[in-house]
């Protein structure tokens, strides 16, 4: 989905579209073709869960996941990367979760973990899962090297009867962890995310998302690779 177009000095230019229509594991794959600096392995999945992203891929991707059930590389809470060193990776990929629990949920697809609906996010937290990020953009800032990239899928949510912009949230979140947000892609799912629980729509259902791109530096565009 990459566009592809001559100019005037014979140099190919060749962006990466705003909307993708694709595959997750695509479009991670055309991520990394276009926006690193330096090389973009080694990658490390901070929530690999069942690994769907790199189904195919021959990429030298570290699995990390919470849950030992998935044999992930590194079992360990992504915010608190316990036994990872420092400016170890070139690549973080990270999708949390997108919404909350759905309590006993009979549709037939298992929502809670098909959707990773399994973090609280009820009165406690304000109604949204944005307490997620600042923990984990601390410690992906501390494992990436300099003009490493972060990859982070994002998606808004309607939490007790208003929408919740995590969108938003995470961008200003990384801005104040020290990364520059440098690029934007939106995602169209084939469908949007239902739950039998629900009952009547007061909102559109959502059938996007947001991929992030950001950079541990200070600037947005790549450096030269050589």
């Amino acid at each position: 989905m990459s566009l592809d177009m001559p100019t005037t000095q014979g140099v190919r230019y060749a962006p990466i579209s705003s909307v993708w229509e694709g595959s997750d594991g695509d479009l991670l794959e055309e991520m990394l073709r276009f926006y690193p600096s330096i090389p973009a392995e080694p990658i490390l999945d901070a929530t690999y869960n069942a690994g769907r992203f790199w189904r195919g891929s021959d990429r030298q991707v570290a699995s990390m996941d919470i849950d030992p059930k998935y044999a992930p590389m590194i079992v360990a809470d992504n915010r608190d990367m316990v036994g990872v060193e420092d400016e170890t990776f070139n690549t973080v990929v990270y999708d949390p979760p997108h919404v909350g629990p759905q309590g006993r949920d009979k549709s037939c697809k298992r929502f809670d973990v098909d959707f990773g609906a399994t973090m609280a996010c009820g009165a406690s937290e304000n109604w949204t899962l944005s307490y997620l990020y600042p923990p984990f953009l601390k410690e992906a800032k501390r494992v990436l090297k300099p003009e490493g990239l972060l990859l982070a899928k994002i998606t808004d949510m309607v939490n007790n009867h208003r929408s919740r912009w995590a969108h938003r949230d995470f961008m200003c979140m990384a801005e104040d962890a020290g990364f520059t947000v440098c690029d934007m892609i939106v995602k169209i799912r084939r469908g949007p995310m239902v739950s039998d629980r629900w009952r009547t729509a007061h909102h559109a259902r959502k059938r996007h998302c947001f991929w992030f791109i950001c950079r541990n530096s200070h600037r947005c565009e790549r450096l030269p690779r050589e």
